[in-house]
């Protein structure tokens, strides 16, 4: 019971310590419930039903320098999203549980944090997000026992239905009476389970609050370069911080756990997988953070401080360093300024020299540059052959293989075309002097990165910056060594120490990409060739570290060993690959690394314009969420192999299959499949009618439809050529069509909504004996007793165990208007 696991809090936590100890008996009875999908008894009630203990338990014990207000808001609305190729939502009481706590007297303004309690369907979500969820209860506990009086208040929003597609924040932001108030708020995410938890999206603007988050964090951990690739769309994610910048016009802090997201949405996120000392990291810095912006001056006036972007970093943890972007442009251009003065100093000389100096330098730049794009090349022809005889992701679960396999193969690279270059173009050549001319062109070219990327805005390239400052103030200080014959010992280790921070730099950035970036190749689809993305990864991180090691290269004697050891290490890598050694996934308790696949058991049924049935089919729809589809699942359910191949059915909207999400873009046709099942009888089964069809003006038509089945429904609409669709009663009114032309909408609800009513305006030609539109409805039963058929529990119960199979059951009907 939840009383023991609350008598476990440490007596060395005072009470106004944030301890992690209660935060994981929180966390430890969320779990408890079980998955809680949006629509289900254990997210409507059961895991409300614990918060809102749990939150008059806290309420009863608070000091009387606060005022606690609890609502539960049960929104219905809905909003269009540019996200996953763009498609409209539509939510109908779904469930927040919103907590205020404000000073005795009340207070204006507001700082807002926000968590979800709800998971995706088959996961306990422990680190998404149910453990942000305990944090935020542990520091409500922690706030409501100060005697201190805060300044303004803290909304505490514990969100219902974020996997929905990030409806609940969009029914509390557009919604709720007391959002007008929040001036700017903390998002708790998770990307991963547990580790430390990263800022990777500020703002917009308002670099006050980024300031906030260096005074106050304990732990800082936060980097710009996140949030530029966050941003740029490259991973298929996105958080509420999304809704509440873009819905509610608040600036904000968005922060997620990234730390093993090999099991992220599976069954393995569970409690103990989250170390107490994470809780503990994450409890002081959103604490702190929380604490730093409810007395802060400048909240109350928030909009006042929104210029410009800011750029921020944290040096391997300690402290984060943060300054205002227009700070940072000034920086890189006067540092690219120097260095481009520096290099015209060593051109200009008189003429015959100059132009002789020139060459030289341009011939340097040039074969730097071939280097890196015969590398390129060559790494990634051997990335396509290992993906095309199907070995892609040995490394999923070994990370070494894609160093030792594609990083000595772009090392050995590179050592090899500048070997060829001292070799056979620089035949004679003085090698201090070498040394000297491909150390500048690698400046030169650090400066035009450097110039270019603060061109585009980019916050970035302070690590431009890093690798022009840092390795040209090394140069200045030892150029007499530079001069002498042979790169002797106290050369090198001068020429080391000056290079140090920005290779330890880089280093620690690498770390941290690849961490995030590495199991998120194992979710991105079958679309795109993991091994492509890793090693285009791997040879742009070793361009970076090389650059200013390929002077070395015409400094020494002969670089034979080196090139002769990488290749036997790529050699060796490369046959133990191809020979299938290195499985991809890992069933291991203490650390598994499964192999996603989503079954939905569907029964379809196409009608043509008079309402007939044309054809009907069921089966077990199998999506492989990896490049690898289902080659390794065949020996273990051997029906599931090339014969069952899904064929698109071209006329009906998103090829006549019930997709959840408008995802079809990431998945190739060939790599679906389609098991023949018996059909199955949902025991609620979805109504859907044609309630009216009515002329409007300028020849067009509405079409009034009345839906009501289980809590998650996809609506698909296709337009026939000649037709469009013009308004709908969706969104703010407006159709936003998918990638691909269709257009989706995502329907979901709580407990006991009212029957979804909608309509659809079309313009039309006069003739149009075969329909204006396709319309087709799927139900998806992610809970319950529907949700999984005998035949698919029996089927998933075959899986081998390094696999996650998440399951459940839908119905498809296709109609024509």
């Amino acid at each position: 019971s939840h009383r023991q696991l609350l008598s476990r809090s440490p007596a060395a936590a005072g009470p106004r310590d944030f301890s992690a100890s209660r935060a994981r008996g929180y966390l430890d009875n969320i779990t408890a419930i079980g998955p809680r999908t949006v629509g289900s008894p254990e997210n409507e009630v059961l895991a409300v039903n614990y918060l809102l203990e749990q939150i008059r338990g806290i309420e009863r014990e608070s000091t009387d320098a606060h005022k606690i207000s609890v609502d539960i808001q049960r929104p219905t609305g809905s909003f269009s999203i540019d996200f996953l190729g763009g498609f409209t939502s539509y939510y109908a009481n779904i469930t927040n549980v919103v907590v205020k706590l404000e000073p005795r007297n009340g207070a204006e303004h507001a700082v807002l944090s926000n968590c979800h309690f709800d998971s995706v369907p088959n996961t306990p979500g422990a680190s998404d997000d149910a453990v942000s969820c305990a944090v935020m209860l542990e520091i409500l506990n922690t706030l409501s026992k100060s005697s201190e009086s805060l300044q303004h208040a803290v909304i505490f929003l514990f969100n219902g239905a974020e996997e929905n597609i990030l409806q609940a924040s969009h029914g509390f932001i557009t919604q709720h009476e007391w959002a007008k108030s929040i001036r700017a708020f903390i998002n708790l995410e998770a990307a991963g389970v547990g580790g430390k938890e990263l800022v990777f999206q500020t703002g917009p603007e308002n670099p006050w609050l980024v300031q906030a988050y260096v005074v106050a964090a304990k732990h800082p951990f936060a980097s710009v370069v996140a949030q530029e690739i966050f941003q740029s769309g490259i991973i298929p994610a996105d958080t509420d911080f999304r809704i509440y910048r873009d819905f509610g016009n608040v600036p904000g802090i968005d922060l997620a756990f990234i730390e093993n997201g090999y099991i992220y949405h599976t069954e393995y996120d569970t409690s103990d997988r989250i170390l107490t000392d994470s809780i503990q990291r994450a409890g002081d810095n959103i604490l702190a953070v929380l604490k730093y912006l409810a007395t802060s001056e400048k909240l109350a006036k928030s909009f006042e401080y929104r210029h410009g972007n800011v750029v921020f970093f944290d040096i391997f943890g300690l402290f984060v360093l943060a300054y205002p972007a227009r700070v940072g442009t000034i920086m890189n251009y006067i540092t690219a300024a120097i260095a481009f003065f520096y290099l015209s100093k060593k051109i200009l000389q008189p003429k015959p020299r100059a132009i002789h100096n020139l060459k030289k330098l341009l011939t340097a730049f040039s074969l730097t540059l071939t280097s890196w794009v015969c590398t390129l090349v060559a790494v990634l022809m051997v990335a396509m052959f290992v993906s095309i005889i199907g070995r892609a992701l040995s490394w999923y679960t070994h990370f070494y293989v894609s160093v030792s396999l594609y990083g000595t193969a772009a090392a050995a690279k590179l050592i090899l075309v500048h070997m060829l270059a001292k070799k056979f173009f620089y035949k004679n050549v003085n090698e201090q002097y070498l040394g000297d001319v491909f150390f500048d062109a690698s400046l030169l070219i650090w400066s035009i990165t450097l110039a270019v990327m603060t061109q585009m805005g980019l916050c970035s390239a302070f690590i431009c910056t890093l690798w022009v400052a840092f390795p040209l103030l090394t140069k200045l200080m030892i150029h007499k060594e530079f001069s002498q014959k042979g790169a002797t010992i106290k050369f090198i280790v001068m020429y080391m120490l000056g290079m140090f921070v920005p290779y330890l730099y880089m280093l620690y950035l690498s770390w941290t990409v690849f961490e995030m970036f590495t199991p998120v190749m194992g979710r991105s689809g079958s679309e795109i060739p993991p091994d492509m993305v890793l090693a285009g990864f791997i040879v742009i991180f070793t361009m970076i570290l090389s650059s200013y090691f390929i002077n070395f290269i015409y400094l020494v004697k002969s670089t034979k060993t080196t090139l002769v050891t990488l290749t036997t290490v790529f050699v060796v890598t490369l046959i133990l690959v191809c020979s299938g050694i290195f499985f991809p996934y890992s069933s291991d308790a203490a650390n598994p690394k499964p192999k996603r696949v989503f079954l939905q058991h569907t029964s379809r049924r196409f009608h043509d314009i008079n309402g007939n049935v044309v054809k009907s089919d069921s089966g077990i729809w199998i999506n492989g969420f990896d490049y690898n589809g289902i080659s390794h699942i065949t020996p273990h359910v051997p029906e599931i192999n090339d014969t069952i191949r899904t064929p698109c059915e071209e006329q009906a909207p998103f090829c006549g299959l019930p997709w959840i999400l408008p995802v079809h873009f990431m998945f190739r046709f060939v790599k679906n499949w389609y098991l023949p099942a018996p059909d199955i009888l949902p025991r609620s089964p979805i109504h859907f009618k044609l309630l009216s069809k009515k002329l409007m003006p300028w020849n067009s038509v509405r079409l009034n439809f009345e839906v009501s089945g289980p809590s998650h429904i996809s609506l698909y609409v296709r337009p026939h050529t000649g037709s469009s669709l013009s308004r709908w009663s969706l969104g703010d009114g407006v159709p936003v069509a998918s990638l691909g032309g269709d257009y989706f909408v995502f329907y979901s609800r709580g407990l006991r909504a009212a029957p979804w009513h909608f309509w659809v305006e079309l313009t039309a030609p006069e003739k149009h004996s075969d329909g204006i539109v396709s319309l087709a409805i799927a139900a998806h039963y992610f809970f319950g007793e529907d949700q999984k058929s005998p035949q698919l529990y029996a089927l998933l119960k075959r899986f081998p165990n390094w696999t996650f199979s998440s399951g459940w059951s839908c119905t498809y009907d296709l109609f024509v208007f």
